[in-house]
């Protein structure tokens, strides 16, 4: 089946996600029920149908009514790579999204998101404001992702990448929105998506010496979502509860201050709905959300945009680091010399 490619949360490995969500109470039990705003959807399985998938997967990333809002969070950590040396934990991720949905005349669905997550020192636990990197051995300024907001059509059909403002061009052929599911053990199901791009980034190095890692940004992420059968089955569920997790590759974060070193940043983390909505999240993510706006604890009411990546918002809120005379960025450590076995 074809893979979905959206670029949003979520990926984890398959028989202890199945197995959590199998031994969990079902968290459909306190759902309210469906509103009279609430479209009619499919609920009967079928992995050959676009709609089934369109509206299974509304209901899985948000809420097919649209009075409600649906909270997700996740929370992992993030690595560092680079050539010759052991891949060295950075910091924790920890973060939320508040997403709403509407229906279109056309019989998809717009999802609209507002997501913040913030970086985690590893040994306190505290939100970081400050990280000091071991790579330059410099203190640099923690800059948030803060994507608000992050919309896109689900629709019968694959939807395109995202455009991020106009810098990915790439436009696959209209096909069929068929996900790449399969059956999990004890009544669950499991959905796998990702997605792989490579596009003109909008830190020009040129200007910003010290945050871009080149003229081009390559991402890759890759999610797996695990849920109840018995879920996709309910027509009273218009959202799905379900856990599972996200990975992400990506260059060095441009706060990082690395510029075009050799590396990457490798992003593993896990995530589930919160039914509790604000009061089911960390009070310190609450609060440091809260701190920046009052907006990131709520979802949109209504469509706007440009949906943008971190990138691109840091690009319109960030200024170029200062450049010290003679900087490079980093280099790796020098490849180990072979072990050369001595006659015997």
């Amino acid at each position: 089946m074809d893979d979905m490619k959206f670029s949003r949360r979520e990926s984890l490995g398959l028989a202890g996600l199945a197995a959590g969500m199998a031994a969990a109470p079902s968290l459909a039990r306190a759902a309210a029920a469906p509103s009279k705003a609430t479209p009619a959807f499919k609920t009967r399985i079928d992995f050959k149908d676009p709609e089934w998938n369109r509206d299974v997967y509304t209901r899985i990333d948000a809420d097919i009514d649209p009075t409600k809002e649906k909270c997700g969070w996740l929370k992992g950590k993030a690595y560092g790579v680079r050539p010759n040396e052991p891949v060295r934990q950075l910091f924790g991720v920890e973060g939320f999204s508040f997403v709403r949905t509407k229906r279109l005349e056309d019989g998809s669905y717009r999802r609209m998101l507002r997501e913040i997550v913030f970086y985690r020192d590893l040994e306190t636990g505290e939100i970081l404001r400050n990280w000091h990197n071991p790579y330059t051995d410099e203190t640099v300024k923690v800059v948030p992702i803060a994507n608000d907001p992050f919309n896109f059509t689900i629709s019968q059909w694959a939807p395109e990448p995202p455009s991020y403002g106009g810098l990915n061009t790439d436009k696959p052929p209209r096909k069929p929105f068929l996900q790449d599911w399969e059956e999990g053990p004890d009544g669950t199901l499991i959905l796998r998506t990702d997605i792989d791009m490579q596009y003109p980034n909008a830190l020009d190095p040129a200007k910003w010496v010290r945050e871009s890692s080149g003229t081009m940004n390559r991402v890759s992420e890759h999610f797996i979502y695990t849920v109840q059968r018995k879920d996709v089955e309910n027509p009273r569920l218009t959202h799905i509860p379900h856990i599972g997790a996200w990975s992400r590759i990506t260059p060095w974060l441009p706060w990082m201050l690395m510029g075009q070193a050799e590396g990457h940043v490798n992003y593993f983390t896990h995530f589930q709905t919160i039914e509790e909505g604000e009061k089911g999240l960390p009070a310190d993510l609450v609060a440091a959300a809260r701190a920046m706006d009052e907006k990131w604890l709520h979802a949109p009411t209504e469509d706007y945009g440009p949906s943008l990546s971190s990138l691109e918002n840091y690009a319109r809120e960030q200024q170029p680091a200062p450049v010290p005379a003679g900087w490079t960025p980093p280099k790796p450590p020098p490849a180990p010399k072979a072990l050369v076995r001595k006659p015997e």
